[in-house]
């Protein structure tokens, strides 16, 4: 449904330029669903923009985006516009910056339904009903303000705006984050039974690997504008074979367990700024088992095993042993 391959994104600045994703590969099929993670600043928004074109002018994109096997970066501006909505949709982080404050949520919806399916305004009300439904909703809500709506229904509102023309894929940037534990849980079921029930494939940002190790089927991990490292959610979870994510797992406490309690782990610094990433692998200066090598050498991703891959020195022998085709 989506393949991406060596997309590389630059930002012009007045002085010079800002690489924001430097050679990301990844891949969603129907019925599956991804799950992106990494700290602000890695590149997940420029990615997942970039898959629809909403990017700004300053932007430079190259590589292929095949969606459906038809590449959004040679796309027509007609062409887009049929595919956005349609073809593919985002729901972005807070709603109540997406919903216009002052638009019943019943227009709102109804509104892309409309434009790209040309139907009439009592089939548009229809729709918008059964879309209500679905994501848990009465259709009675159709009528009501943004501002009359809890955080967590405001959302459910925005995954039906996606949902409006039926979409293939859907795209959810940490739809989750300003939600409580008890409605970020309904929400994610919600998606959860859309991907399985539609068959729709799913690209979901968070910056919770346990979220996304529970949502998703794969997992990418982020780390300064590229993929460090990729596979089955759940493992790269419970057994990740790059430092950062081994760090990023870490630093969810485990509940009950003394020690965790006691000695809770981290990552000491911050991401390096895009336009000044140090030499080699960009994560050496925080990594805790660094090599000299890591400083000079360029770390490609390689083949841990069948289904995962990571960019670090520590895994390449045991790479190179296991797979002629490494790296990836």
């Amino acid at each position: 449904m989506l393949e991406i391959s060596d997309l590389t994104v630059t930002y012009r600045t007045a002085s010079y330029e800002v690489p924001a994703l430097r050679g990301v590969d990844l891949s969603v099929a129907p019925g599956r669903s991804l799950g992106i993670a990494g700290e602000s600043g890695c590149g997940k928004s420029t990615l997942v923009g970039a898959v629809l074109r909403l990017l700004p002018r300053t932007a430079t994109a190259t590589g292929r985006i095949l969606f459906e096997g038809e590449d959004v970066l040679e796309m027509s501006w007609g062409r887009l516009r049929a595919v956005r909505w349609a073809g593919a949709s985002i729901v972005f982080q807070g709603a109540m910056h997406s919903l216009n404050p002052v638009q019943r949520i019943g227009g709102q919806i109804a509104e892309p339904i409309l434009l790209h399916e040309k139907a009439t305004e009592a089939a548009a009300r229809r729709r918008v009903g059964e879309l209500l439904e679905q994501v848990g909703l009465p259709a009675a809500r159709a009528n009501a303000h943004p501002h009359e709506l809890s955080g967590g229904q405001r959302q459910r509102v925005m995954i039906a705006m996606a949902l409006a023309c039926s979409p293939r894929l859907i795209i959810a940037d940490e739809p989750t984050t300003a939600l409580d534990v008890m409605i970020q849980a309904q929400v994610l079921t919600l998606l959860q039974n859309l991907v399985a029930s539609r068959g729709l494939g799913l690209v979901m940002i968070s910056h919770d690997l346990s979220v996304l190790s529970s949502v998703c089927d794969d997992l990418a991990v982020m780390y300064a504008g590229r993929v460090v490292e990729n596979g089955p959610a759940a493992e790269v979870f419970t057994d990740p074979r790059h430092p950062y994510s081994e760090a990023l797992a870490a630093a969810f406490p485990v509940i009950g367990d003394p020690r965790s309690r006691r000695n809770p782990r981290g990552l000491a610094g911050d991401p390096p700024d895009p336009a000044l990433l140090p030499g080699g692998c960009a994560f050496h200066p925080r990594c805790p088992v660094a090599l000299p090598e890591c400083a000079t050498a360029d770390i490609a991703l390689w083949r841990v095993d069948p289904f995962r891959s990571a960019a670090c020195v520590r895994v390449r022998p045991v790479a190179s042993a296991r797979s002629e085709e490494a790296p990836v």
